[in-house]
């Protein structure tokens, strides 16, 4: 509990994404299509939905920025330890392949996390790897990661610009923006991308990751291009999950591996040279049976960290009083509209707390942490046992 003023706001997490999924609909798909559809009846196609406000009911009880925190922090298996660990080259960087991977985690269909914020912060600690989130830009909605680990040396710093359009049949989110992994031991960095999240509601309702993904590492000259594939339009062919690609040298274009498999079962690479295969991924090994996050100092969590800000909401969904969760989630909007006045009365420009932003017409939006190290967290993920 943390004390706002006179009033007792509730700081509230919920399990992580997982293979199982995280959302339970007793309405069925069927029914959950209609809602969705009605979402969309005076939407044009090609529109962008960024500013689209969703209703509490078609919310998960949590926010975006914990969703992209939890694809870094909430594992079973340490696919980021793994990366700084091998030996050569190569190996590193098929580690770093496979840890790109398994930050796609699963989306229910029908449902969305809530759109963080201007502020909104996400500080959370697993080990000795720490991660804060904070959200630098409402419209667009930009949000920015920057994750330490002083004993393993390395870091990430993300900056990702979701942009959702509505296509008729289905709403397609790119996903813009680059993430940045070094590897501080060896002098490496590696620069990558995200495929498009896609939610298609003819004729087989889903969610899927589609598209290209790019990881380059400019140190090692070696480069991974990856195509994320789903089902056909009319949902009879394709391969739902599936993922191929090849890692090569960037100065001859020589491959050397060649990646098959699916991000939500497993991936293999098959050595091109020696024609070895073997598996570098296991999604059950990494994303099924995670633990919740808990509060180690409620005194440290700041008031803009997200599962304060959207506890009543959270806890409305997961009663199913949406009543309380819709009045809850009118409350965190009205606040920030008030704020917002605020500052145009004032002639004020808002200014992150922990990031220097800068934005740029053709390479879009860019980010530096204001410190180098992000410091421990109030909240803490558990290991796994």
């Amino acid at each position: 509990m943390v004390m706002e003023g006179k009033k007792e706001t509730q700081i509230f997490l919920t399990k992580p994404l997982s293979l199982k999924g995280d959302v339970n609909d007793e309405d069925g798909v069927p029914n959950m299509l209609q809602r969705v559809l009605s979402l969309f009846k005076n939407v044009r196609s090609g529109s962008d939905l960024t500013r689209m406000q969703l209703p509490a009911i078609f919310n998960i009880p949590k926010s975006q920025l914990q969703c992209y925190g939890e694809s870094v922090y909430c594992v079973g298996d340490d696919m980021l330890g793994k990366c700084n660990i091998e030996g050569s080259p190569s190996e590193r960087f098929m580690a770093v392949v496979a840890w790109s991977i398994s930050t796609l985690r699963p989306v229910d269909f029908g449902v969305a996390p809530y759109n963080p914020i201007l502020g909104e912060t996400h500080h959370v600690s697993r080990g000795t790897l720490n991660v804060l989130l904070e959200q630098i830009s409402h419209h667009p909605p930009v949000s920015v990661l920057h994750a330490t680990d002083e004993k393993e040396n390395l870091e990430l710093l993300w900056c990702q610009h979701p942009v959702p359009k509505f296509f008729g049949t289905s709403v397609e989110a790119e996903i813009r923006g680059t993430r940045k992994l070094k590897l501080l031991n060896y002098g490496e960095t590696y620069v990558m991308n995200s495929p498009k999240l896609s939610i298609k509601f003819f004729p087989v309702p889903g969610v899927e990751w589609t598209g290209n993904d790019r990881i380059r590492c400019y140190e090692t000259g070696l480069e991974a291009k990856l195509s994320y594939g789903g089902r056909s339009f009319l949902g009879l062919r394709g391969n739902p999950g599936s993922i191929k690609g090849t890692i090569f040298e960037s100065s001859s274009m020589k491959p050397l591996f060649e990646i098959n498999g699916h991000w939500d079962r497993t991936v293999t690479v098959k050595d091109l040279t020696s024609g070895k295969v073997r598996v570098i991924y296991n999604s059950k090994e990494v994303i099924s049976g995670l633990k919740t996050p808990m509060v180690k100092d409620p005194k440290g969590v700041w008031p803009s960290e997200s599962a304060l800000v959207w506890g009543e909401v959270s806890q409305g969904i997961l009663n199913k009083d949406w009543g309380k969760a819709m009045e809850a989630k009118k409350a965190v909007e009205e606040k920030q509209r008030e704020l917002l006045r605020d500052r145009n009365s004032r002639s004020e420009t808002w200014a992150p707390k922990h990031f220097i932003v800068s934005y740029d017409k053709e390479s879009g939006w860019d980010c530096l942490p204001m410190q180098n190290f992000v410091p421990p967290a109030p909240i803490v993920i558990p290991f796994n046992s």
